[in-house]
């Protein structure tokens, strides 16, 4: 009988759908301290996990775990040749928390481009109308660099076309017909890119080339005055790098949803920087987007012990023929 533990409550119907298939039980756990899970996770055949990291440590207290549920797309903070060398599948939910993310990433664009954080604080202290020390911009007619043309970057793009921009998009994995095709402009050369680009937006996985892709460089070669939006991951940027040009002008705007070490649980210097909007993580934490995902996560758990996990969900799927 398998047994299902969840360190963190998910969608009330993704519970309802692994209590009503025979055979399965599920667990809450009321918190995540060390004692709780110490004390519960032995008894887990699959986790469904949305922030705890994962490591060899973790993983020693879970002898009958099967299968490694992510309620969402990255999986940076798990190690995953630990979960491999125990023939432990990892899965995702590729699509469930797209649209959320590239919604989130038009609204940081919005927010940075029409000054919102400013003219909001205006009128509260009864300051009215327009300001020019707070100019505010179209985005009709701007170009954005996509760096990252999957699942997300994709529909960030199809919104900003909506929007008037033109459309450049870097994604070495992808065909430069295919981003014709879909009517944008591929780019070879990243920092030339970014020279171009009103706004740039980070929508790419983090790894060992792309890890702090954005540096003091990266930086320098953006046109003066841009705007920088990230909702995939901090390590992508070095913080104290986008802080400096904010300062110096060379950014005229940033909106992060992520950072280089989360949670953020002391104040950094980076809060004090000029026309910063940032947001904790949530660009994918809609209602819509968490119910798709705990969805989506339960579904691998039951097809993982019914002997039909879809290879498309599994991020280690050289684990799935060692098993069979």
């Amino acid at each position: 009988m398998p047994h299902v533990i969840c360190p963190q409550v998910i969608h009330p119907d993704a519970q309802a759908m692994i209590r009503a298939t025979p055979g399965f039980t599920l667990e809450i756990l009321p918190d995540r301290s060390p004692a709780t899970l110490a004390a519960r996770l032995p008894d887990a055949d699959a986790l469904i996990l949305r922030t705890i990291r994962v490591d060899h440590a973790f993983l020693a207290l879970c002898p009958k775990l099967r299968i490694l549920a992510r309620h969402g797309v990255g999986y940076d903070i798990i190690d995953v040749p630990a979960l491999t060398e125990r023939g432990i599948p990892l899965t995702i939910t590729p699509e469930a928390n797209a649209v959320s993310v590239a919604e989130h990433a038009l609204m940081l664009m919005l927010a940075c481009m029409r000054k919102l954080p400013g003219y909001d604080a205006n009128i509260r202290r009864l300051v009215w109308g327009g300001q020019a020390d707070l100019p505010s911009f179209e985005l009709a007619g701007k170009s954005v660099l996509v760096v990252g043309f999957g699942r997300i970057g994709t529909r960030v793009a199809r919104l900003c076309a909506a929007f008037g921009m033109r459309v450049l998009v870097r994604d070495p994995n992808v065909a430069k017909g295919t981003i014709r095709g879909a009517g944008y402009e591929p780019v070879d050369d990243l920092d030339a890119a970014a020279g171009q680009a009103d706004i740039v937006t980070l929508h790419c996985p983090s790894n060992a080339d792309t890890r702090g892709m954005v540096d003091a460089r990266f930086l320098a070669a953006m046109k003066r005055g841009a705007v920088l939006v990230n909702t995939a991951r901090g390590t992508l940027t070095d913080q104290l790098a986008v802080e400096a040009a904010l300062r110096s002008g060379q950014l005229v705007a940033a909106g992060l949803d992520v950072f280089e070490e989360e949670p953020i649980e002391a104040e950094l210097s980076l809060f004090s920087a000029p026309n910063l909007i940032m947001t904790p993580h949530v660009a994918a934490s809609t209602q819509e987007g968490l119910r798709r995902m705990a969805l989506e996560s339960a579904a691998a758990v039951i097809a993982c012990f019914e002997g039909r996990l879809d290879r498309d969900v599994v991020v280690n799927p050289e684990v799935l023929g060692r098993n069979a």
